[in-house]
């Protein structure tokens, strides 16, 4: 008979019961089902279907939470801890969380995954019969997939499965490949990140292409509120126009020149402000909030 292994799910006979659970027996190997490890009451007669690991001292043992995630079978799981020496602890679902080495991680702490982020794995043997967590590469996820029946601009949530140079891959919610630019991007991603996003197109082969940012119309709303606000708690005037250096603006309110004069046009246009001598002041002041 084969010897049992790691990350595999078997069926085994109640050899004996100890004061802290049950050996399991092939006939040939006791493994320790501890009672920590029970998911609910066993019928002791019966025989236990049981996936089996290595405990934290590396010894085989077995539990009856038989994880979705095994040698072979990937599932998503979540992200229980990060340690930089070793990598990242993934919670596949029984008591011990399982090693994603940082030999399979992005070379940049800040590009490893966070707590409570979504990973897309296996499970895989290293030396000496180890479980480790392994990655789904491009293929695996690809099966996964399913041709995209979103609409442009149609929001949607979707989670970094790789990291790219230029941008990064997702798969949205519905299971749709999605591919995002860094100059979409509002902000830095890390593998495993849950995003909020929109389409702003779909391929021929299915795929979209997301952006975090806002349309056109919608970021001039946002920058003139922004602005507007500002000027407000500044008792209705700011040192700041048309003609004030881009990188005054960008230190100030974190965008271009150029969308800090879409942002004034449109106040303008609304007949909320005007400029005067480098200024820009609200009109009718007394009555705005």
């Amino acid at each position: 008979m084969a010897s049992l292994q790691a990350g595999t799910v078997v069926t085994l006979d109640i050899s004996h019961q100890s004061p802290f659970g049950y050996f399991l027996t092939d006939g040939n190997e006791d493994i320790l089902l501890h009672k920590n490890d029970l998911s609910e009451p066993i019928d002791e007669a019966a025989p236990q279907r049981v996936f089996l690991y290595q405990d934290h001292r590396g010894r085989l043992a077995a539990t009856n939470r038989i994880p979705a995630i095994r040698v072979g079978i990937y599932d998503w799981a979540p992200v229980a801890g990060v340690n930089k020496r070793y990598g990242v602890f993934v919670d596949i679902g029984i008591r011990k969380d399982m090693l994603l080495s940082k030999d399979d991680l992005p070379d940049d702490w800040a590009d490893w995954p966070a707590v409570s982020d979504r990973v897309y794995c296996s499970l895989k043997t290293g030396k000496k019969g180890r479980l480790f967590v392994q990655l789904a590469d491009e293929p695996v996820v690809q099966a996964l997939s399913v041709p995209a029946s979103n609409p442009l601009h149609q929001p949607v949530d979707a989670t970094v499965y790789r990291l790219l140079r230029e941008g990064a891959r997702l798969i949205t919610e519905e299971n749709c490949l999605g591919f995002i630019h860094e100059s979409e991007m509002t902000g830095r991603l890390r593998l495993g990140q849950k995003i909020h996003a929109r389409v702003i197109d779909v391929k021929d082969d299915g795929t979209v292409n997301l952006s975090m940012r806002p349309r056109r119309y919608e970021a001039i709303d946002e920058n003139a509120g922004a602005i507007f606000q500002y000027m407000t708690s500044r008792g209705g005037a700011m040192p700041y126009s048309d003609k004030s250096l881009p990188e005054d603006i960008r230190t100030r309110f974190s965008i271009s020149k150029g969308d800090f004069k879409k942002a004034l046009g449109k106040l303008m246009k609304e007949d909320k402000i005007y400029q005067k001598d480098g200024w820009t002041y609200l009109k009718n002041t007394q009555n705005q909030k």
